[in-house]
């Protein structure tokens, strides 16, 4: 994993489908709550908002917010970072440098096609799983881990 940053810059770690494998296998108190987007992707952006409310909201609660980008990694620096900084995005953010979706969307969740936004929250020590596949609402977020907390 590296991470793209400068002083005034909003840090970017660019990683593998690795990085994706050994956190779904974490055994620790912490729900995730994760999403895939891009900055080209309409309905992505509209709920970038809802993502900074739950990492707000449940700041102080074992709740991880990690926004997983799938622009290509050129765009890091042009496109991702700059928005990024423009919209004051406080949660985690990754590249996900892997260009060849089909390697590995299948393995994220069987039922996922491939269309973003999607999102995943999940504990594994509370044995609790959501895929979503379509735009989500601070409230749909906030009623599953609710289930989950």
């Amino acid at each position: 994993m590296s991470a793209i940053e400068s002083p005034a810059q909003k840090k970017v770690d660019v990683v593998k489908f690795d990085w994706y494998k050994k956190l779904r296998k974490i055994e620790n108190d912490t729900t995730y709550v994760i999403n895939f987007w891009a900055t080209w992707c309409m309905p992505c952006i509209a709920e970038l908002p809802e993502f900074e409310k739950v990492n707000a909201f449940y700041k102080d609660k074992k709740v991880k917010v990690i926004l997983v980008d799938l622009d290509f990694y050129k765009k890091l620096n042009i496109t991702v970072i700059p928005y990024l900084e423009k919209t004051k995005i406080q949660s985690d953010v990754v590249l996900l440098n892997e260009p060849n979706y089909n390697d590995w969307i299948d393995k994220v969740d069987k039922h996922w096609s491939g269309s973003i936004p999607a999102t995943i929250i999940f504990n594994n020590q509370k044995k609790a799983y959501h895929f979503l596949e379509h735009e989500i609402t601070f409230s749909e977020i906030d009623t599953l881990l609710t289930l989950i907390l």
